[in-house]
């Protein structure tokens, strides 16, 4: 995932040694390092995916990748600021990897350095959603009700949207599904399902699960991270 080959933060466009396979001294250049672009990559993918795939994909990928070459805690700070450059803290982003002494010599986390002079690669579909996102629609909203034996007690839940912090007040059923809500979300709040992306102590809350599933007690509050139009376009 990344050759080590030393590094230095100063301005310049050092050149930097490195041995490939065949034991033979390759010289990189690694160049400036730019301040972190604000604008997310866009692509299409060959396969089509929906959310919920695209979110597996990127949990498979983040959860291999200390694996890799590099270190664990840069790794760690390069998943941080992907996460608050994708849900639009551009500022924040530029923190973390202030903070890390991550080099960028594109002004992209897809190609950086730690101070150390390891590489660090990110694939874009964890910067950015594929233009040619999918839809993922439940069970229930494929006709298929996913409990016909209990309509379920209905409980108070609060619903804090990440672009405005407004609190949402709602009462909902314990056999609603994500899927469900973020449907009433759009109706009231004007805000596109695609848009929305469920949290709740740290766990990303996927379309076909179901309140009582996710053990979320009545009054508690639902994090829901509201992207950009622009990253669905």
């Amino acid at each position: 995932m990344g050759g080590c080959i030393g590094a230095n933060r100063d301005n310049g466009p050092p050149s930097r040694e490195s041995s490939d396979v065949t034991g033979m001294v390759q010289h990189v250049s690694i160049g400036r390092n730019q301040p972190l672009k604000a604008e997310k990559p866009k692509w299409k993918s060959d396969v089509q995916l929906t959310e919920g795939q695209l979110r597996s994909k990127r949990d498979e990928f983040w959860d291999t990748a200390p694996a890799f070459e590099g270190r664990k805690e840069i790794w760690d700070a390069l998943k941080a600021a992907a996460y608050a450059l994708e849900t639009g803290d551009h500022a924040l982003a530029q923190a973390i990897v202030d903070g890390a002494n991550i080099s960028l010599p594109h002004g992209t986390l897809m190609d950086c350095y730690d101070e150390l002079g390891n590489r660090y690669q990110l694939p874009v579909y964890v910067l950015s959603a594929p233009t040619n996102l999918i839809e993922e629609l439940s069970e229930s909203d494929n006709g298929q009700d996913t409990d016909n034996s209990s309509p379920g007690i209905e409980i108070p839940i609060k619903f804090r949207l990440s672009h405005t912090n407004k609190d949402i007040k709602m009462p909902v059923r314990t056999t609603d599904s994500v899927y469900k809500i973020k449907k009433r979300i759009c109706e009231e709040e004007g805000i596109e399902v695609v848009r929305q992306r469920f949290f709740y102590s740290g766990r990303l809350l996927n379309d076909k699960l179901r309140i009582e599933d996710a053990k979320v007690p009545k009054g508690h509050v639902i994090q829901v991270i509201v992207t950009r139009k622009e990253e669905e376009l």
